[in-house]
């Protein structure tokens, strides 16, 4: 077994999406190689009405897969093709937008005003950027959830994890994406594919993801006064984790435990154009897609 180095911890960015969404991206619109196959992932948890009713009218998507995960409010969304649903606390949605689709997402929150949640978009490779539009609505019930002997706990939301299979399945990116708690104090490994691409996102508590002889924290460079030092970090709420390749990584949890989405999926390796919501291999293909939302034959006929 060989342990995933860590490359870089970083904080999500405070961004605006929508009608003025405020929320913190972790990743997106930059590299698109760097975490191959995703391309974009949003922590919208937010406990100011004002700051999310607004919501995501209507926009397009081309090319690319989304993955919404609801942890307190509703998200209520529509499309073009007549589909219109509601996400609850703990449900998860997996949009295949394929040839395209216009779609509005709609969150409200809980009777605490609190509208938690995150996206994640993958990429979709060539040979299926222009396959049929569908939808993967799942309920929290239908989500398989594992305690260990030591407390920690995984949603196994896509892929297989300790025996257990997610409910969202035919993704292109093969993902595994799970949901972890590991209590104060303890010390966990997990088994990821030598193949995927992997990220960690904590969004309760804190930890340190390193190898195993050094579980004190993740060595970085910050500045301090002016000064470049090198310290050691407890990544905490709303920290990136990027993993570099091997077959698992540890996990030491905080004082207060931890809760992080850890996600991994099989590199796409395909050029990528880009641009707003729809993702292509090519400069042309993603000219063509804006000359069809402009003249109303973005919508594919369903067959």
């Amino acid at each position: 077994m060989s342990l995933r180095p860590v490359l870089e911890t970083r904080k999500a960015i405070a961004a605006v999406e929508g009608a003025g969404v405020k929320l913190q991206r972790a990743f997106g619109f930059q590299d698109p190689t760097e975490l191959d196959p995703f391309l974009l992932f949003d922590d919208f948890r937010n406990e100011r009405p004002q700051d999310y009713q607004a919501g995501f009218p209507w926009h397009p998507h081309r090319g690319i897969e989304t993955i919404t995960y609801v942890l307190a409010g509703s998200v209520e969304h529509s499309d073009s093709l007549g589909n219109s649903g509601t996400l609850g606390a703990g449900d998860v949605q997996w949009m295949t937008a394929g040839s395209g689709i216009l779609h509005q997402e709609m969150p409200t929150g809980n009777p605490s005003g609190q509208m938690h949640g995150f996206q994640l978009w993958g990429n979709l490779p060539s040979a299926q950027k222009m396959t049929a539009p569908r939808y993967q609505d799942v309920q929290s019930k239908d989500i398989p959830e594992i305690t260990d002997d030591d407390g920690t706990s995984v949603r196994v939301i896509v892929g297989q994890f300790w025996g257990k299979t997610g409910p969202v399945d035919g993704i292109a990116a093969d993902p595994q994406y799970l949901d972890v708690y590991v209590p104060a104090g303890v010390k966990k490994t997990f088994k990821i594919d030598t193949y995927r691409r992997a990220f960690a996102y904590v969004f309760e508590g804190q930890a340190a993801f390193a190898d195993a002889s050094q579980p004190t924290g993740v060595l970085l460079e910050k500045e301090v006064a002016g000064q470049e030092v090198n310290i050691r970090d407890m990544s905490g709420d709303r920290t990136l984790v990027r993993f570099g390749t091997g077959d698992e990584i540890t996990v030491q949890a905080g004082p207060d435990g931890v809760r992080f989405l850890l996600i991994s999926g099989a590199p796409i390796d395909e050029p990528v154009a880009w641009h707003g919501p729809i993702v292509m291999n090519t400069r042309t293909e993603l000219e063509q897609a804006f000359r069809e939302l402009r003249n109303g034959t973005f919508i594919r006929p369903a067959h």
